[in-house]
C-alpha cells in the first residue's frame, strides 16, 4: 500500500494566546503536530522574557518519553494544541503541573489534580474489569505507524484468557457488537 504524509500545520498564531501567561523561570515546550513549526517562536518569544525553555518536541497518542526526559528541569509544561489527553497523560506520568494553550480556541487552562485522580480512578476501574473478563478481544490497527501485530500476538499468548485478534484499517465500534461474548 503507498501511503503518502502530508503535513498538516495549523496557521493559528501560537503567540498571540500566551501573550498574557505568567510563566515561572523553566518551562518545558509540548505540542501536537500542528504547531511543531512554531516552538522555536514561543521559546524564542518566552526566553526573550526571562524564562528558559526546554523544547520538548511532539507528544503523540500516550507516548510522553520527551516529556519524562526533561521533567526534572522543569518546572511546568506549556501544552500547545487542542484536547486534554495529551497533557492529561503529560501531568499524570510527570507530576509535573501542565498549561494547556489552544490556539484554536485561544483559550488558557490547567490540568487539576482531581482530573488526575478522575482519570487515573477510570484506568484502574477499566483494569479491574480487565482482569475479570475471561474472554478478551485485542485490536490492531493497521494503518501505518499503528500496525502493531506482533505486539498483539505475544500479548494474546501471554493471556491466560481466550483471546481474539481483530485486525484493519476502519475498526467499526458498531461491527464488534457481533462478538457480544467478548467481556474486554
Amino acid at each position: 500500500m503507498k501511503v503518502l504524509f502530508i503535513k498538516a500545520k495549523s496557521r493559528e498564531n501560537v503567540l498571540e494566546v500566551i501573550k498574557n501567561i505568567k510563566l515561572p523561570k523553566k518551562v518545558g515546550l509540548v505540542s501536537t503536530v500542528q504547531f511543531l513549526d512554531q516552538l522555536n517562536k514561543v521559546k524564542e518569544y518566552l526566553e526573550d522574557r526571562g524564562t528558559k525553555v526546554f523544547i520538548v518536541g511532539q507528544v503523540l497518542g500516550c507516548n510522553v518519553e520527551n516529556a519524562l526526559k526533561i521533567k526534572d528541569k522543569i518546572d511546568i509544561f506549556l501544552y500547545i494544541g487542542s484536547g486534554e489527553f495529551h497533557p492529561l497523560e503529560i501531568a499524570r506520568k510527570t507530576k509535573k503541573e501542565v498549561i494547556i494553550v489552544n490556539p484554536l480556541s485561544k483559550q488558557i487552562s490547567k490540568i487539576s489534580k482531581e482530573e488526575i485522580i478522575n482519570y487515573e480512578k477510570n484506568l484502574k476501574g477499566i483494569y479491574i474489569k480487565f482482569l475479570n473478563s475471561k474472554k478478551i478481544g485485542i485490536i490492531v490497527s493497521i494503518k501505518p505507524g499503528q500496525d502493531n501485530l506482533d505486539l498483539a500476538i505475544k500479548l494474546k499468548n501471554k493471556l491466560k484468557k481466550d483471546s481474539y485478534i481483530f485486525i484493519g484499517n476502519e475498526i467499526n465500534p458498531d461491527e464488534l457488537e457481533n462478538f457480544n461474548d467478548i467481556e474486554f
